[in-house]
């Protein structure tokens, strides 16, 4: 599957973002997703993730209540729209794609779990 990561840009603080991952070349909804992102000097780290059916979730502590990932398998797209953004919200994001067998479970872990990964997005949010 090839992933397309899209919906980066330069924000203040406060503000909100939504990113979109468009994937083709595979059965969608084959894929648990996750959103990762790497800070400049920094490890990737994943951000939040999704169940192939989408009814699970997971979000890193630091962005919960902020983010929210979703899916749309008709459309084969990814979405996080991100809300209150934060300067160090600041990063390259990624979207990433897990071939798994169970519907309901939600990949989490490190980068090395993931399978495909998308080219990343650049967020920058300001002071």
């Amino acid at each position: 599957v090839q992933l397309q990561a899209s919906g980066g840009g330069l924000v203040q603080a406060g503000g909100s973002l939504r990113l979109s991952c468009a994937a083709s070349g595979g059965t969608f909804s084959s894929y648990g997703m996750g959103w990762f992102r790497q800070p400049p000097g920094k490890e990737r780290e994943l951000v939040a993730a999704i169940s192939r059916n989408g009814a699970g979730t997971y979000y890193v502590d630091s962005v919960e209540g902020r983010f929210t990932i979703s899916r749309d398998n008709a459309k084969n797209t990814l979405y996080l729209q991100m809300n209150s953004l934060k300067p160090e919200d600041t990063a390259v994001y990624y979207c990433a794609a897990d071939r798994i067998n169970n519907i309901w479970v939600v990949t989490t872990g490190t980068a090395e779990t993931y399978d495909y990964w998308g080219q990343g997005t650049l967020v920058t949010v300001s002071s």
